[in-house]
């Protein structure tokens, strides 16, 4: 079945209808199961990252695919269509998977070769396939972009900066309250980005990190890998009191730090009433409530603020490149495609010929009794010999035509002319 891609993404959609559309992860299985009840669809994986939500479809034909999925987003996020018809976009087929492959290698990403969504997009197609969601299409769409993720990553510099979000976020901070050097620093989270953001934080001479995590555990592992201090979210306020920078980056669901638990943490701090409080919320959803910015004294930056801030120009130096590569991985992809599709025409054509061709050698050697076993070998050799040669033009122009992508009418004429019953795809 035709591969429909639809979603929304940094690039026209602000966080606030990103954190609405998003699908956490303990809403994934509920999500395929809305899925797997639209007739018009065969499989999907949802793709939900801070920059996007996307949802990669096997669909019936793509106005019904489009309706279905463009529904499933509405019903999720209990939003009418019209809040979000406006940044929605649509890639079919080949399209589709060129929009895949250069989400993978990084082209589409706020920050022009992140790393990060090479993870998710083998985590994305990972969840659904354990969920049950994702056919063989699907899978080799997934894989490929996988792979053509890692070539641009191999063949090019365009990833050479893994830091890039948390780097222009720090220079907002900068810009907020001075130089890091000898500051404090909280980081909310433990996850894929609290890493960085925390060495970025110990590279600019913060004197003092602090990790807070819902898991005291692995607050505790990043904490002793950065020469921290670790804290439950339990002590958030504990955790930000005092700090001149909050990083934060949980993936949670909902709010996770309060207007109330960051007036609590300035107000028991004995802050200096000109001494400036940074947050940066990396989160979509965010992690932050939007009203902390009301506080006096305190600045809120958020993935929309980060994609005014981020200097694409380090990246783009092997953006052609990557571009190429994604193109060729691509072009790739839809002429296995079409081969995959013609291989049952294919062998249903073989399987005619040569059925035709295996009665019309019993007949014969039927009128032939005198016949050796040898020239019987021989009779049936060159019958099948023959069969092969009368197929192989065909057969070649149309796998030729298939690369180019152009077999579609010569492979239903074929079908129509042999009278072959082609099974449906899958």
């Amino acid at each position: 079945m035709p591969i429909l891609s639809l979603g929304v993404s940094h690039r026209r959609a602000a966080v606030e209808l990103l954190e609405r559309l998003a699908v956490p992860d303990e809403e994934l299985p509920k999500a395929y199961r809305r899925l797997a009840d639209a007739p018009e669809i065969e499989g999907a994986v949802i793709l939900s990252t801070c920059n996007r939500v996307e949802v990669h479809a096997e669909v019936a034909t793509y106005h019904a695919g489009f309706l279905a999925i463009k529904r499933f987003l509405s019903d999720h996020s209990a939003l009418d269509p019209d809040a979000f018809a406006e940044p929605l976009y649509a890639h079919y087929e080949d399209e589709a998977a060129e929009h895949l492959f250069a989400v993978a290698a990084g082209l589409d990403s706020m920050v022009l070769g992140e790393p990060q969504i090479l993870s998710q997009v083998r985590r994305a197609y990972r969840i659904a396939h354990d969920e049950g969601a994702a056919g063989p299409t699907l899978g080799s769409l997934f894989r490929a972009a996988v792979r053509a993720g890692r070539r641009v990553r191999a063949e090019t510099a365009i990833g050479a900066a893994p830091e890039a979000m948390v780097t222009a976020g720090l220079r907002l901070a900068e810009a907020a309250v001075g130089p890091l050097a000898g500051t404090s620093a909280t980081v909310v989270g433990a996850g894929g980005m609290a890493a960085p953001a925390g060495r970025a934080l110990r590279g600019r001479g913060g004197a003092r990190v602090r990790i807070a995590n819902r898991s005291p555990e692995r607050a505790r592992t990043l904490a002793d890998r950065l020469g921290g201090e670790a804290h439950a979210l339990t002590g958030l306020v504990a955790a930000i009191a005092g700090a001149d920078v909050v990083v934060a980056c949980t993936g949670a669901a909902g709010v996770v730090v309060s207007s109330a638990d960051v007036a609590a943490a300035m107000a028991g701090d004995g802050r200096e009433p000109d001494r400036p409080l940074f947050l940066l919320d990396l989160a979509v959803p965010r992690d932050v409530d939007p009203a902390v910015a009301g506080l006096a004294g305190v600045r809120l930056a958020d993935v929309d603020d980060l994609a005014a801030a981020i200097d694409r120009a380090e990246a783009t130096r092997s953006v052609a490149a990557a571009r190429g590569i994604v193109q060729e991985e691509a072009s790739g992809f839809a002429a296995r495609q079409r081969a995959a599709r013609l291989a049952p025409l294919i062998a249903a054509l073989r399987e005619r010929a040569d059925g035709v061709g295996e009665a019309e050698v019993a007949r014969a050697l039927a009128r032939m009794p005198d016949l050796s076993p040898e020239e019987r070998a021989t009779v049936r050799a060159m019958a099948a010999a023959i069969v092969a040669k009368l197929l192989h033009e065909p057969v070649v122009r149309v796998k030729d035509l298939a690369a180019r992508g152009a077999a579609e009418p010569y492979a239903r004429a074929l079908a129509e002319l042999f009278g072959l019953d082609v099974p449906p795809e899958r």
